[in-house]
């Protein structure tokens, strides 16, 4: 009997991803395709959808060839994809001018409008349990209103990039409430348009498009796609979700006990929510989960690994050129050196990690970063290793906020993904920080694509529901906390969460000066 596949397809910053997985979880074929970015103006951030649309085809073609098996077994499709951006099509579903991204900067005038429309910062949370960030599409649809009018116009519906995808191969308009939760216009709550808050801001609900659960049938793949690509006519396509929210779903975070960590350029710690809670501070990101009837629950670190990848690129001249001598990665460099000189805790020095301001637990702009306790006894490597330690101390802060929002909620474990995630050394400061166990799984390495397959498995009964779907994960790795090292780290960790509020007048002066 053929193997039963699922065909993933994530559509990311940088590039689409396509893989195609079977019904026990293996992966048996991934295909990566990349694309340009955009920045007409400083803040700006755009991308032209026919470049996502040119590299599905491509990756998908690639990923079929490859999997070596009959093009008929892929029984399903799922897609993920960047969230928040915004594409603009018009009475014949043409893409109207390039698309915005999640990154691009330049709304927050109109992101200040919609909160005033609202009635205010907490009634805005009333209506889609989420504050009003730049990233977000609602921001995008009254800039386009106010700046290009005439682009405005034209429009009949905005779509996100994974959904400009989904009609590209299906000829339907449809999202799903994972990316809508993201557009700063959706019940989250009620899992549907926040038509009252529509109604204020003067967006006709129908310019938005109709909302899916992530795991439905929302259309089927065309004959022009099977010419195209080699993927039978008429295959499933399912709702998918939103990158930040799917990659999660890939790591088996769909109910409350397990923990969520991803390490990339920013830092991302994330829950299932058995029930929907709400988001009284704003400060976290609550979305609708990919399992119908549950939530999710993140809050976001701006620089991560970004951090690292800052020093690295800027303090690290000797390691660098160590590395290109010997072909050698200079993380091992850096990780060799922190293993034989310095302690958990760095000896004492602590780092705060807001290179780019900072999101959670703190949205502030003229955050910036501090190396505090620094002696003379100090070397390198501790300032290597504390920076692992204060990204860890950052994450570990808004997780500690997300259990006090409810008593009953708690944690048995951490899945960690990213690039992070490949460091043992950064798993192993994870564990004792938090005093859990850090583990990875199968699918980790591949996203958004792997969550997909997931979602899409279950939508056309491969597996009984996207809970049953997470089961097919295996655990690949597994660091246990070390007791020892917690009377350190928490020590450590009092000091960090001090930091912040001593120095907000310092952070705020230092912005204006010019």
């Amino acid at each position: 009997m053929a193997k039963e596949c699922i065909l993933g397809i994530d559509i990311g910053t940088s590039a689409c991803k396509s893989i195609v997985v079977d019904s026990e979880g293996n992966l048996l074929a991934s295909a990566t395709e990349e694309y340009p970015l955009y920045t007409p103006q400083p803040g700006w951030a755009e991308q032209n959808p026919s470049d996502w649309w040119n590299a599905t085809v491509n990756t998908i073609k690639k990923a079929i060839r490859e999997s070596n098996i009959a093009p008929d077994s892929i029984k399903g499709v799922g897609l993920s994809g960047q969230m928040h951006g915004l594409v603009a099509l018009d009475k014949n579903h043409q893409v109207i001018r390039p698309a915005f991204l999640w990154n691009d900067q330049r709304t927050l005038k109109q992101c200040m409008e919609i909160i005033e429309a609202a009635g205010g910062a907490s009634q805005l949370l009333n209506y889609t349990n989420n504050s009003m960030l730049p990233g977000y599409t609602g921001g995008k649809i009254l800039w386009l209103k106010e700046q290009e009018p005439q682009n405005y116009e034209k429009a009949t519906i905005f779509l996100n990039p994974k959904d400009y995808i989904r009609y590209r191969m299906t000829g339907v308009i449809a999202t799903e409430v994972s990316d809508a939760s993201g557009t700063g216009l959706f019940d989250v709550k009620n899992r549907k348009w926040s038509e009252s808050l529509l109604q204020k801001l003067g967006i006709d609900i129908n310019l938005l498009p109709k909302c899916y659960e992530s795991p439905e049938i929302t259309g089927f793949s065309t004959n022009e796609v099977f010419e195209s690509t080699g993927l039978p006519e008429r295959t499933p396509v399912a709702g998918g979700g939103g990158d930040s929210v799917i990659q999660t779903t890939g790591t088996g975070l769909i109910k409350e006990g397990i923990l969520g960590l991803t390490i990339g350029t920013a830092g991302i710690i994330a829950m299932g929510l058995n029930s929907f809670k709400f988001n009284s501070t704003g400060k976290f990101q609550v979305f609708c989960n990919n399992a119908p009837n549950k939530w999710h629950i993140m809050g976001v670190t701006l620089a991560a690994g970004g951090s690292l990848q800052w020093f690295k690129n800027n303090m690290c001249k000797n390691e660098l050129e160590a590395a290109k001598a010997t072909n050698t990665n200079v993380y091992s460099i850096l990780e060799d050196a922190i293993e034989k000189e310095s302690p958990p805790g760095s000896n004492n020095l602590v780092f705060l990690p807001y290179l780019i301001g900072e999101r959670c637990p703190y949205p502030d702009p003229n955050a910036s970063g501090v190396f505090l306790g620094v002696t003379l006894r100090h070397k390198h490597s501790d300032f290597t290793r504390s920076i692992m330690e204060g990204v860890s101390f950052s994450l570990k802060q808004i997780y500690e906020m997300i259990v006090t929002m409810d008593a009953n909620l708690s944690v048995k474990e951490i899945r960690i993904s990213g690039g992070g995630s490949g460091s043992l050394l950064w798993r192993k400061i994870i564990a004792d920080i938090f005093q859990l166990p850090v583990k990875t799984v199968s699918g980790n390495k591949e996203g958004g694509a792997y969550g997909a397959v997931l979602v899409a498995g279950a939508g056309v009964g491969i597996w009984g529901s996207v809970e049953e779907a997470t089961n097919i994960l295996k655990v690949e790795t597994e660091v246990l906390p070390e007791p020892e090292n917690s009377r350190v780290y928490n020590g450590l960790f009092e000091v960090y969460k001090e930091l912040y509020p001593v120095l907000k007048p310092a952070f705020d002066k230092l912005s204006q000066i010019k």
